[in-house]
């Protein structure tokens, strides 16, 4: 799957795409409505904050605000969602305060293994858990992504002897309304994703009056490192940027005035240039807006309206060589619904599904789309370019995780398996296929060497989901091991006659032992490594029989053997979303 271009015509083909520079355009400046708040005001935006225009004496806004505040406690319920026991390691932890020292280690830290800080981001919810509430106007809830966004790290610090330093730490994501609810010591904004509809609209509106933000920035769902700094993020908000010594949240990612939108959870970084192509959606026009911000991080270079007609739950973009790409799936954001009394997140597996493919400076009209099957693919393996052909892998299901599986769907259709389609730039075709074959195997949470994004890559690894442990936690994926996917039928063990079969691609697996369970998986490439599959996959792992908490460490050259290292964490660490090895040399702080 050689891509067929030569370097030379490569270098011709960046040179004729002109790089415009963004002109702002006000007539985009809105208040803002994120993927997951749905509406919030923005401080660049061009219309007021309810809260703080009202011309009259502050003592007055005062006496206004407390009375709001007495109607809500009197006719808003926070209820706290139950957790079964197969859930506890959702529960909340506190925070630790400080780094500890971590001395319990089984096996030994590679002496290869990079100096850095390995980092997940998950939600842990002030005021012990989700709520729900109830009121004159029905029932709202939260739904099992939401809570404030927590950062859980370890520190691999190697002496000059050879010796490993490992620290622990966790400190919540404080963004504006995590502070809000602190100050408050008690719950401020009104559950806003499910419930009836009148519940919901009332949420948004008693959040609006007493927040001026009508639910939560919750930044819990990935970290990312640009240009040297690093960041938290979920896509209802912009990022916010962190120090990773010490866990501190700095400050919102004040990219430019005219980037006034929630941010993808899944930027990506361009091959070459290293500009980093975001996506911001919500659910008014414009729906979808790419966004690309210079390899400094200085300056947004390129914004464009690519004019979907809908608002699609876009949770990941793509990226090649030369192309955005772009997945608007049937599982959308639909406020009008919400008013007609439906709900506001819903998957509709009849309606249509389709990948556009763009180039990196392109607008909406130079975007190619190419219809496929109805499905729902929350997170892209990778995209890259073939011949005429640009191929995206991805996790991919039948059915919608979020806000809740279909009950009249089949039993796991809310399950990703590994997925592949192959688009025609010039013919229009598309190929669709699972290239795992008949083999089921449910997966999520992918991950590959970074060096490869938007590059032909040869692995992938990913979570293996434990459907069974899945289903006794209502519809909340559990994952009981890992896989490594051959792309390229490059193992040694493969037989020639498999590879003239053209069978399914190989996998591999690690799994761990029963009611165990991983999650915040990532990637670290060996210290000079020059392979791709050189390095490790580290992860946080949980024992639900005995309630503690591990971070393993694999070696990808020998993926089902036994693990390199299993770290003690002297506390529980929750289950989690994603996870990031960032290398850092700590001779130099």
């Amino acid at each position: 799957m050689a891509i067929s271009y030569n370097n030379n015509a490569f270098i011709v083909n960046c040179c004729i795409q002109k790089r415009p520079s963004y002109v702002s355009d006000n007539s985009h400046h809105h208040n803002n409505i994120p993927l997951i708040s749905i509406v919030k005001p923005n401080k660049k935006s061009s219309l007021p904050e309810v809260s703080l225009q009202i011309d009259v004496p502050k003592t007055m806004k005062n006496v206004v605000a407390k009375l709001i505040d007495v109607f809500v406690d009197s006719f808003f319920e926070f209820i706290d969602k139950p957790l079964l026991p197969s859930k506890s390691n959702f529960a909340p932890v506190e925070e630790l305060g400080e780094a500890i020292l971590v001395t319990c280690i089984q096996g030994r830290i590679p002496s290869h293994f990079p100096e850095g800080v390995y980092i997940r981001n998950g939600p842990n919810p002030l005021f012990g858990g989700l709520k729900s509430t109830n009121s004159i106007f029905g029932k709202s809830s939260h739904i099992w992504v939401e809570g404030e966004g927590m950062l859980h790290a370890l520190y691999f610090q190697k002496s000059s002897n050879g010796s490993w330093k490992i620290h622990y730490n966790n400190k919540h994501v404080e963004t504006e309304t995590y502070n809000l609810e602190k100050q408050r010591n008690k719950p401020l904004f009104l559950p806003a994703i499910e419930g009836n509809s009148m519940a919901i609209l009332s949420a948004y509106f008693f959040n609006w009056l007493r927040s001026g933000k009508a639910n939560k920035y919750i930044s819990n769902t990935n970290v990312f490192e640009h240009s040297g700094k690093f960041y938290s993020i979920a896509e209802s908000h912009m990022p916010q940027e962190i120090d990773i010594l010490s866990l501190k949240t700095l400050k919102n990612w004040d990219l430019s005035a005219d980037w006034n939108r929630p941010f993808t959870s899944h930027p990506k970084k361009a091959p070459i240039t290293g500009e980093l192509v975001t996506l911001g959606v919500e659910p008014i026009k414009p729906y979808a807006v790419v966004g690309i911000i210079s390899a400094d991080g200085k300056k947004l270079v390129h914004k464009v309206d690519i004019k979907l007609n809908r608002c699609s739950l876009c949770h990941d973009i793509g990226v090649t060589q030369r192309y955005n790409v772009i997945m608007d799936f049937p599982l959308t954001i639909d406020l009008n619904r919400l008013l007609r009394g439906g709900q506001l997140i819903k998957y509709d597996k009849k309606d249509y599904a389709r990948i556009g493919v763009m180039p990196r400076y392109g607008d909406a009209n130079s975007v190619k789309w190419f219809q496929v099957e109805p499905n729902c693919t929350f997170h892209i393996i990778n995209s890259f370019e073939d011949g005429n052909e640009v191929v995206v892998r991805g996790c991919r299901s039948l059915d919608s995780l979020i806000p809740e599986p279909d009950p009249s769907s089949n039993e796991f259709d809310w399950l990703s398996r590994c997925y592949e389609w192959r688009l025609n730039m010039q013919t229009g075709e598309v190929k669709e296929k699972d290239p795992c074959g008949d083999k089921v195997v449910y997966m999520d949470f992918p991950m590959i060497n970074e060096k490869y994004v938007g590059l032909k890559h040869r692995f992938a690894y990913t979570q293996i989901v434990d459907p069974i442990a899945s289903s006794t936690t209502q519809d909340v994926p559990k994952y009981g091991g890992l896989a490594k996917l051959y792309f390229e039928e490059s193992c040694e063990e493969l037989s020639m006659s498999k590879r003239e079969k053209d069978e399914a691609i190989w996998m591999e697996y690690h799994m761990f032992e029963k009611n165990t369970f991983c999650n915040g998986a990532a990637f670290v490439a060996r210290d000079e490594g020059v392979e791709e599959d050189d390095g490790w996959i580290i992860t946080f792992v949980h024992n639900e029989d005995t309630n503690t908490s591990q971070v393993h460490i694999i070696d990808t050259k020998n993926f089902s053997g036994e693990t390199v290292a299993k770290i003690e964490i002297p506390c529980r660490v929750p289950y989690g979303f994603h996870g990031a090895f960032m290398p850092i040399s700590f001779q130099d702080q």
